[in-house]
């Protein structure tokens, strides 16, 4: 049996670790983590012959490893001239893999016994198997379900919380047979999950699945690092420590040759020291980890930290929960009480303070008695990725300073065509502002032109760059409305809609390598001003809404604006209706926008109290970025966001002559049944633009909604009007709409559950939707009756499952939920 360990990653998760090594070189106890695997397959499967394949930094390799002969292997490399996915690479091995074969990746740390997958892979007689485990966040990986006897029923590559329907993962390592390799093509991009699995399920090729119990994990970004060695100290995985080993009280210390150790040193649980490092009087040392050359001076408290090769400690110095890379100095008195980074080559001055988990990049030197708080880019949120959903989210000056903005520009910047054009647009608050303005100076050394739209609404800028040719994308900075302590940066395309997770990962590429494109002087982008934005998005509200139904009905409504950009616009667009209006907090505060909560509940109150005096026909409130609408009934009631949605469909199934087709979320209401409406539920996320335009409308159970008819986009300032024309053709008052839909019980709900466990509770929730009926289109969906159900989906971003129920009356939501609130504290203590 022969072996291939795949070594060709670039390690742009885990920077700055990788910044002078390849990630499968990362040391785990003073070995790279790559020698580990091989000695595996030595040892346990008895494998001689060993093919690595090189990419990223391939000389660091092949000088560590050579032919292999000093690991008691024979190793051979193949060095693909491009990326050719995880399969594709394989076609650079073809004349080498002429017997049943083993695939494991050079960046794990396991003690997979790798003879238990070989032996189920012969008692199957298959031609590939999968080694398949339990994990605790499923996300990064492809989750699989395989019946009892081990055949694989179901994969998903790298799915969201909403399509995890087990904890079960591909771990990435395989035994395959030779003929196999007859349905990877030469010279493409071809990945194992995607595009060979697939392929061979059309051909009728079983694929067989081995659940193998273990430790098992991808080190694929700094946290997972430092939990190997956690793990490691808690006993949760065994390795080979090399040096002599001598007992302490409390602990266990490793000496390699040439390494020493004052007597006075304390020692506790796991301590191992490289060749000629050196420990001086009266240190502490806790589980921690020393490579060669380095020496810990007087007195230092170390605790839970891994030190490279050739590091210094500096006397009195106390840190915890470290990684330290090769050639740092640390002087005395420094203090990382919580954790820290240090890349290669760096020099820390004495005194020095770590305030948080945070990282030095290579070969910076920090001076004497400095506080270093967060770094910007490795705070916790920003350690996996730097985006979520297509937004990069931060405390403006703090997690979002002008040197990130600067470099998310030009990261960005790096993958458009040089000359090419970029909408960049903000709200009034000055950190929205500040910001921009540092992004558009990073633009432009990329050789991209900024055209800049001012302060407008996210809505209006995206309309208008889904009908500018020339302009090939749009970034707009706001205020978040969730969290009004943090500044968002939000990226489109061309269509108006919000980046892909892979041109996002294009992206972060880009920044943790600072691969920047540089142009010359001749090419530096240019700025442009766009004036037009506010009119052409208000020509056309006017020409997608029957202005003259406004003008034969005497229609009186009250806005609340909530101090937001589209105090610039709505104002317009109403006189140009000759709607009677009263407008409330139409005017620019950015001291208003910090306090949105408080600004919400009371434009509720406002809004109901006026309509109901005035008995005006309805309340509208448009949120500060014009996303979200709500609305007050004519009896001075708050419309609950779900009932607004189904206020909407009945007004569009009213009277309508043609069907109308319509997208909504899984957890959407669906008792109702429309004679003109085809209604899909799904997500929306990962549906392209040609998609989307296929439905009428696309709207949630939270206040936001898109007539495709006028944008693609979520637009509550334009869906506020098509709201009231809608309400005008139908003769019908918003509490008449409201009365007439039958009574019935929704409502949503939020668990608190660690994301460790996430998975875990939708594989549970399946197994609970056995013999019921049942749907995974979003998450788990399990009806109880006809028209009850009960939806669980995980949270993309915070530690809590998302609960919807659907139910005849209120007792028996209740109940619903009770049962189900009882089954998920015992899965998650179980």
């Amino acid at each position: 049996m022969k072996a291939i360990v795949l070594a060709g990653g670039f390690g742009t998760r885990i920077q700055p670790l990788t910044s002078a090594i390849p990630k499968p070189m990362l040391p785990i106890l003073n070995v790279p983590m790559m020698e580990h695997i091989i000695t595996r397959l030595r040892d346990d499967l008895g494998v001689k012959e060993i093919a690595i394949l090189l990419y990223f930094m391939p000389e660091v390799i092949k000088e560590y490893f050579k032919n292999g002969k000093d690991f008691g292997v024979n190793i051979t490399y193949f060095l693909p001239d491009d990326d050719y996915g995880t399969a594709g690479a394989l076609g650079f091995a073809r004349d080498f893999l002429d017997e049943t074969f083993i695939i494991v990746s050079g960046d794990l740390v396991t003690d997979f016994k790798f003879s238990q997958i070989h032996k189920f892979h012969k008692q199957k007689k298959s031609k590939l198997t999968i080694a398949l485990t339990p994990v605790e966040n499923p996300l990064q990986f492809g989750v699989v379900i395989a019946n009892k006897q081990g055949k694989i029923e179901k994969f998903l590559e790298k799915p969201s919380w909403g399509e995890v329907f087990s904890d079960t993962i591909n771990t990435g390592i395989y035994i395959i047979e030779p003929e196999i390799l007859d349905f990877i093509p030469k010279g493409e991009n071809f990945d194992f999950a995607k595009d060979l699995f697939p392929r061979l399920m059309s051909n009728n090729i079983t694929l067989w699945g081995f659940y193998i119990e273990g430790y098992w994990r991808d080190v694929g970004n700094p946290h997972s690092y430092r939990e190997v060695y956690q793990d490691i100290f808690d006993g949760k995985i065994t390795l080979p420590i090399k040096g002599k080993k001598i007992a302490y009280p409390k602990g266990t210390l490793y000496l390699e040759k040439g390494a020493s150790v004052d007597e006075s040193v304390q020692i506790k649980g796991i301590v191992a020291l490289g060749k000629n490092s050196k420990i001086e009087a009266l240190c502490e040392l806790n589980n921690c980890v020393f490579g060669k050359n380095s020496t810990v001076c007087e007195g230092a408290e170390l605790s839970n930290s891994i030190f490279w090769d050739d590091c210094t400690v500096g006397s009195k110095t106390k840190i915890q929960n470290a990684v330290i890379c090769n050639n740092v100095h640390i002087d005395k008195k420094t203090k990382a009480k919580h954790g820290v980074i240090i890349a290669k080559n760096c020099t820390i001055g004495e005194g020095v303070s770590f305030k948080k988990d945070v990282v030095v990049w290579p070969d910076k030197t920090v001076d004497e008695n400095s506080i270093i708080s967060n770094n910007v880019i490795w705070g916790d949120k920003y350690k996996a990725s730097i985006f979520e959903s297509g937004t990069v989210a931060g405390r403006a000056n703090i997690e979002l300073s002008c040197d990130l903005a600067l470099k998310l520009a030009e990261s960005f910047g790096s993958i458009l065509p040089i000359g090419s054009n970029v909408y960049l647009s903000s709200d009034y608050h000055k950190s929205s502002i500040m910001l921009k303005r540092a992004f558009l100076s990073g633009l432009l050394s990329t050789g991209v032109n900024a055209v800049d739209t001012s302060n407008i609404p996210s809505v209006v800028m995206r309309y208008n760059l889904s009908i500018q040719d020339e302009i090939i994308a749009g970034v707009h900075f706001r205020q978040s409305a969730k969290n009004q302590e943090e500044t968002e940066i939000l990226f489109y395309t061309d269509e108006g809609l919000f980046i892909d997770t892979n041109l996002s990962k294009n992206i972060e590429k880009i920044f943790f390598r600072e691969n920047f494109r540089r142009v010359g002087s001749n090419q530096i982008g240019e700025i442009d001003e766009d004036f037009e934005t506010n009119r052409r998005y208000l020509n056309a509200i006017k020409e997608k809404i029957d202005t003259n139904l406004f003008k034969n009905r005497d229609i009186k409504i009250v806005t609340n604006l909530m101090f937001g950009s589209t105090s610039k616009i709505y104002p317009d667009i109403l006189n140009s209706l000759d709607i009677e209006s009263i407008l409330l907090n139409a005017y620019k505060d950015d001291k208003q926008l910090q306090k949105l909560p408080s600004i919400i509940e009371k434009a509720h109150c406002e809004v109901s109290k006026i309509v109901k005096s005035l008995e005006f026909d309805c309340g509208i409130l448009i949120y500060p970025n014009g996303h979200k609408l709500q609305f007050i009934s004519d009896k001075g009631v708050l419309v609950k966001d779900y009932m607004a949605l189904l206020v909407l469909l009945n007004l569009l199934d009213f009277n309508n002559n043609h069907v109308k087709k319509i997208f909504l979320p899984a957890w959407a209401p669906d008792f109702i049944k429309y004679k003109h409406l085809e209604i899909t539920r799904g997500k929306t996320c990962g549906l392209k633009a040609k998609e989307l335009k296929e439905y009428n409308l696309i709207a949630n159970t939270d206040g936001y909604f898109a007539f495709s008819e006028f944008s693609l986009n979520t637009d509550a300032v334009f869906s506020s009007f098509k709201f009231l024309e809608l309400l005008i053709k139908n003769k019908k008052t918003l509490s008449d709409i409201i009365n007439s839909i039958p009574n019935f019980a929704y409502r949503g709900e939020n668990m608190a559950c660690p994301s460790a466990l996430k998975g875990k509770m939708m594989r549970k929730f399946l197994e609970d939707s056995a013999g019921k009926k049942s749907s995974q289109t979003d998450g788990v969906k399990i009806w109880i009756s006809k028209n009850e159900w009960i939806l669980m989906v995980p949270d993309e971003h915070k530690e809590f499952l998302n609960i919807y129920i659907q139910a005849n009356d209120d007792i028996n939501a209740e109940k619903i939920f009770n049962e189900y609130k009882i089954k998920i504290d015992l899965w998650i203590n179980e």
